[in-house]
This record gives C-alpha cells, structure tokens and sequence, in this order.
C-alpha cells in the first residue's frame, strides 16, 4: 500500500514528531508561526541537479490528513495525553506550502519548498514530507539521467518486480514525471495513463516444443504488437533466424514484427549482428530491444560503441535508485514566530539557511539558466530572474496545481533543456550557480555572532 492510500494519514510518521507536537501543545508553543524548509545537500548519483517530483502526491495526502479516534485511542494506550490526543482528533492541515512547480529541475541548497504555519502543523507533516519527496524527486532525476544517456531512443521502466513494496507505484509515477516512455506495471498504467509495454518471458518459450512454434502462437495471438524475446536457447543461431521466420510470415498476412528483445549475453555484439541479420533479410524495420542491469552508464557506453538498439528497459537500478538508494533532502526551521533560526555546526554541510527566503532564477539572452539567487522576502541586493515558487497550498487550501503527468513530463523537458550541457553531464559535471544573497549572508554573520 502506497501512502496515497492510506485515507487517513496521521499516524505516518515517526514517533518524535507526535512526542514534539506534544510538547508545543503542553507548552502552549503550538500556535506560533514557523518556517521550514525542504532542501537537499548533495545530489544523488553524481550528478548536479534533482527533477523535484511527489508534489501531487504530497497535496493529496495533505488534503486527507486526519487522525482517527481508533488512533488517538491508541496514542492514549501509548501514555499520550487526553487533551492533545481530542486536539489531534478535530486537527486538519491548516498552513501555507511555497513550492517550485513538480517536475522543475533544482540544485543543492536551495529552498525547493516552504512550509509555514503553526509550529504543530509544521512538525506534523515533516515524516510524510520528506518520505514522498525524497523518493520520487530521486526516482525521477535517475530516469531523467537515463533519458540523457538514451537520447531519443524509448525507454521504459521494467522495474516493478525489483522495486520496494507498492512504492513501486509512485516510483513508476516520478519515472515518467523524469522520462520513461512506458512501464511494464500495470497498475501504475491504470493509474496514472502511463502508456504500457511488455514482451514475454522464457517460461512462454518453454511451454512449447520448439522456439519458432513458440514465436508463432504469440505471433498470431499479437500480430500489431508483437516483439519476441530472441535469448532463451541461443540468440544468434536460433532466436534471431526464428524471429526473421515469424517476421516474413506476418508480413504474408498484413503484419509487421515489432521488434525483438536481447535480455543476455553481450549486448553492444549482439545488436549489432542481429541489426545485420535483419537488414539483409530485407526487415530493416524489426526492432531491437535490451535490458539486463541497465543503468545511465551502461546505455550511454552503448550507444557511444555503435549499438544500434532502439530500446532500452530498465529495472533494477531505476526502480530502486541505484546505487544511491535515497535522496538526501531535508526539512530545517528558519524562522519561529518572527526570529530567524538556523542549524549551524562544526560540520558546515549540515548547516542550514535562516530566515524567511525567496528563490529566482536567472537566464542568458538564450534562454538557458545561468544562476539562481536565495534572498531574504522583500530584500534583495542583486540582479535577479524569474520567481520559480509559487503558492500551492495557503491556510490549508489546495491550490490549482498540474496533475496530468504528461503535462509535468513536459515541463521537466521544458526546464532540463535549458540546463547548461556542462551541468548535465553523466560524468564530472559542473557545478550549478547558487548565489546567496548579501541579505542571506548578513543575516547567517549575525546569528553565528
């Protein structure tokens, strides 16, 4: 079950949350306004950027976000207090979220997000926060890498089998948010109108006495979709000669082989000899597709070699975000109830931004971006660009905000294409412009003081 399931969400948090709202409750802390902000330190996978995906996600939760009074029972049995546990039970989201728009491309220390309102409410959500956005934002710049790597070739996700639980699903989602064509999962197709693909597996192979019966019964039963997995016995002796049988005989009936898949084996040899066999068997059309521990690397070697594949399903390592395995985003206070707060150890990474910001971005005659600017609200001592936050959520209320994944898959496009190259790159690329304001850098000089 993904938490956009869950039709009630309180208790999907961690416990110092719940024992904290305590605490500002007892205290009466609990209805002076706070700031907080999302933001990652580093970027996942080696590179320099995050497609920032989850954002529909998190504001459908925050619409249902409730305790039931078969929970706040339970928190009782658990030694919370009566009158916080009533409190929790009439609660609903009541703050303001400040975000940059699902699918914009961000940087490392940025406010990709804001949310202010009561301290409470605040601290409420920053488990449900951050266990979205970090795992979508990190599935959907993994997909955006491959798509660099695969250039115009289709690319789809072949990783639900691989993948964690019924996250899965929102991992499917934040893939097509950051590139995928297709997916092989269903229900995430079901879901969210993601276009579904699937070839078959060598278990269909087997059923039947030989492979080319085996090519045409399930060419027969698919004819105008029909791609055969050409690697269960030996690809080039058997597989490929039978697919090329198959693809003649539904040419004879109005057909046309889509393609064939190569899912062992060399596959940079293996393309390249099956495209041979192909176009001098006059089916310059047939496709060729690969997967098997794919990931950015690994495709773009390909291509770079000649492989002439068409193709490429990913699993693994873009269902899960490998290597990485998650996104370091989090969520810091910067303000309470009108001072400026911030974390400020002797590790300077783990520091973070006070007071309440602004974020703008700043483009060349070309319209590529060359640096964004964080200042303080309503102060600013340099040049700056175009706003890239804007209100989704104001006391509690959601805003009109993009739903429709092609249409966020379109805006990441948008915004990726004018990314510098350099930045992009797949290996030691450069480090994006971030600048702080001298408001922001006044402002940390005087607290550390």
């Amino acid at each position: 079950m993904a938490v956009t399931d869950i039709p009630q969400p309180g208790l999907y948090t961690d416990l110092y949350q719940l024992t904290m709202s305590q605490g500002y409750y007892k205290t009466g802390l609990y209805r002076k306004k706070a700031h907080f902000d999302y933001f990652f330190r580093d970027a996942p996978f080696g590179g320099q950027f995050v497609i920032f995906s989850g954002l529909a996600d998190l504001l459908s939760v925050l619409a249902s976000f409730r305790f039931t009074d078969e929970e706040c029972k339970w928190l009782v049995q658990k030694g919370f207090d009566r009158d916080f546990c009533k409190f929790l039970l009439e609660y609903r989201f009541d703050a303001d979220i400040i975000s940059v728009r699902e699918g914009e491309v961000v940087f490392p220390g940025e406010p990709v997000l804001t949310v202010s309102g009561s301290i409470l409410s605040c601290q409420l959500i920053e488990t449900l926060l951050l266990n979205i956005l970090n795992f979508e934002s990190l599935i959907a710049t993994k997909a955006q890498r491959l798509r660099l790597a695969s250039g115009d070739r289709k690319l789809v996700d072949f990783g639900l089998r691989r993948g964690q639980g019924a996250g899965s699903v929102s991992a499917t989602r934040a893939a097509r948010i950051g590139g995928i064509d297709a997916t092989s999962n269903v229900l995430a197709g079901f879901r969210y109108d993601i276009p579904v693909s699937g070839t078959m597996a060598h278990s269909w192979i087997q059923c039947f006495d030989t492979e080319l019966e085996a090519f045409r019964k399930y060419a027969n039963l698919y004819p105008d979709s029909c791609i055969l997995l050409a690697d269960t016995y030996d690809t080039l002796e058997s597989g490929i000669p039978n697919a090329i049988t198959v693809a003649r005989e539904l040419e004879t009936k109005g057909h046309r082989l889509i393609g064939v898949r190569l899912d062992s084996g060399n596959p940079l040899t293996l393309s390249k000899k099956a495209r041979k066999m192909f176009d001098e068997a006059g089916l310059p059309y047939v496709s060729i597709a690969v997967s098997d521990q794919l990931d950015e690397h690994r495709i773009a070697g390909l291509l770079r070699d000649g492989a002439p594949i068409d193709l490429f399903g990913v699993g693994t390592r873009l269902i899960t975000g490998h290597p990485d395995g998650a996104l370091s985003g989090v969520y810091k206070m910067s303000s309470l109830d009108g001072r400026s707060t911030m974390k400020y150890t002797d590790e300077d990474v783990k520091s973070s931004l006070p007071g309440v910001k602004e974020l703008q971005r700043c483009s060349d005659n070309n319209g590529i971006f060359q640096y964004d600017v964080i200042h303080l609200q309503n102060e600013r001592t340099a040049q700056v660009g175009e706003a890239i936050r804007y209100p989704a959520v104001i006391s509690g209320e959601i805003q009109e905000h993009a739903t429709d994944l092609s249409e966020i898959a379109q805006y990441r496009e948008s915004r990726t294409t004018r990314v510098p190259e350099q930045v992009k790159r797949l290996l030691n690329p450069s480090c994006y412009d971030v600048r702080l304001d001298k408001s922001v850098e006044s402002l940390i000089n005087k607290l550390k003081r």
